[in-house]
């Protein structure tokens, strides 16, 4: 294969090649190393390499699957692989070293897949940007000045600078949907339960993540949750199986759905020019393929879904550093992680617990009230974020809320509570970029981000938000299907 066809292939394609003896596991392997470590050092996507292990995995036999020889990357937050380092962008777990494979790996092993390295991730998954500052940030493909987004930031950046045709992905709050937005990708957000978190895992973040991939091809993405979903031993969740596989779902059109759009910012301020006309023409667009688009929202108060998310994320947060305790066999200190997630930390440690059970509350009243909505429509549409992708270092904290942090660390904790709402004006500087995502992992909706157009000015991809009813992904990958068929995407890569 020349180093300027390999990108020409998805995922399936590439399986497909290697099917018909065109071309062997290793020679795509080899080709995917070359561009690996051509353009990484550009991008930073890649921050763990495997090539080792992936050729074992070839050396050792790959199982007849649909994906047989296809390479893959992980994200490096919750998908364990045995005897390679697992992360999670912090200089905390840089030495830890798991002995298991989670269950989501095991299945992409199953499927076929060469596992070749783990991508970049801020640390422990908390931002909607990917600039940890341990292994530094993450570049967007399309423009390196810019963020890939986050938090499965070097996945989506490896895939769209044609590293891998698929990347992993972990979503508890738009870290799918997001960075597939900033790098022009299509990015499936899962129901709540549909993919494994075991066997370390039940409920991550109350049960804001799941598991999925970053890829250019609907039909991959599809393919790919054929082959990972579903329950694992002990897991809290089981729903419902669909009727057929969700690649043959997309075979044929959806049916003439109602879809509901909005354009309004769900916490105030101004939505971006480009963003706003990604949904408008998208609305149109949909309409010329004979679906039924009306302007219309649920009634939410996002304000409060807001607050419950910061609230989550201040006792997850806690909680995790004490779980990083009994991992690392020793006390975590402040300088073992960012200022900003020790802060997160120690907010944790102020916040009444009775608020943990307030937000679930508000999460499972907003999943009742959506289900209302879809009695009237099939889909919810929106932009994926309200800002095209930021420039790297926009959005992490500045100088002065780095000394607002380290004049935190000095109280005690009856004391923290008095900042706990100057912390949350800057999580909502962060939320008001990427205000639309958080609600499907709130109710556990399939939710996806659609690579549909681009700015003008900056060439930078705009990407526009679907969510469908609790376990509806086929409604969602057939209108997926049925738009990448009407407005290509798949030739459109940066140039890099």
């Amino acid at each position: 294969m020349a180093f300027d066809e390999y990108t020409q292939f998805d995922g399936m394609g590439i399986a497909d090649l290697i099917k018909k003896g065109e071309i062997s596991p290793y020679e795509v392997l080899e080709e995917a190393i070359t561009r690996t470590e051509r353009i990484n050092p550009k991008i930073n996507a890649v921050i763990t390499k495997m090539y080792d292990e992936a050729k074992r995995l070839i050396e050792q036999g790959l199982p007849e699957a649909p994906f047989k020889g296809v390479p893959i990357m992980l994200k490096d937050i919750l998908q364990l692989y045995r005897g390679v380092r697992y992360t999670l962008g912090s200089k905390l777990f840089k030495d830890y070293v798991p002995d298991i494979d989670s269950e989501y790996v095991k299945r992409l092993k199953k499927a076929g897949f060469v596992i070749m390295g783990k991508t970049n991730v801020p640390e422990f998954g908390l931002m909607g940007v990917t600039e940890p500052e341990f292994f530094g940030p993450a570049r967007n493909p399309w423009n390196l000045e810019h963020t890939p987004g986050g938090s499965s930031g070097g996945s989506a950046a490896a895939v769209s600078a044609g590293l891998v045709p698929i990347a992993t992905g972990n979503d508890g709050g738009g870290s799918i949907r997001i960075p597939s937005s900033c790098c022009g990708l299509f990015g499936l957000k899962p129901s709540r339960g549909r993919t494994p978190n075991g066997p370390t895992e039940g409920e991550v973040w109350m049960g804001l993540v799941v598991q999925h991939v970053i890829t250019r091809s609907v039909r991959d993405s599809a393919m790919v949750l054929d082959l990972t979903h579903g329950a694992d031993v002990g897991s809290p969740y089981e729903i419902k199986e669909p009727n057929y596989s969700y690649y043959e779902a997309i075979q044929t059109p959806p049916e003439r759905l109602r879809i509901a759009f909005s354009v309004d910012m769900p916490l105030g301020g101004k939505l971006h020019p480009a963003c706003r006309s990604a949904v408008l023409k998208t609305a149109q667009l949909l309409e010329d393929l004979g679906h039924i688009v009306e302007e219309a929202k649920p009634e939410l108060s996002f304000e409060e879904l807001a607050q419950s998310y910061i609230v989550g994320m201040f006792g997850e947060v806690n909680f995790f550093l004490k779980r990083a305790e009994k991992l690392l066999n020793r006390r975590v200190k402040r300088g073992d992680v960012e200022d900003t997630t020790w802060l997160i930390a120690r907010i944790g440690e102020a916040v009444p617990i009775w608020k943990a059970s307030w937000a679930k509350f508000v999460w499972d009243s907003a999943a009742r009230t959506m289900g209302q909505f879809h009695q009237r429509y099939d889909l919810y549409m929106t932009p994926t974020m309200s800002y095209p992708p930021a420039k790297i270092g926009e959005l992490t904290p500045s100088d002065v809320e780095r000394k607002v942090v380290a004049l935190i660390e000095s109280l005690r904790v009856e004391k923290l509570s008095i900042v706990v709402k100057n912390f949350e004006k800057l999580a909502y500087r962060q939320l008001s970029r990427m205000p639309f995502t958080q609600l499907a992992n709130q109710t556990g909706q399939p939710a996806m981000s659609v690579p549909l157009y681009m700015t003008k000015n900056s060439n930078l991809p705009i990407g526009v938000h679907f969510m469908a009813k609790f376990g509806d992904e086929v409604t969602l990958l057939k209108l997926a299907a049925q738009l990448e068929k009407a407005k290509p995407w798949f030739d459109r890569m940066p140039k890099i």
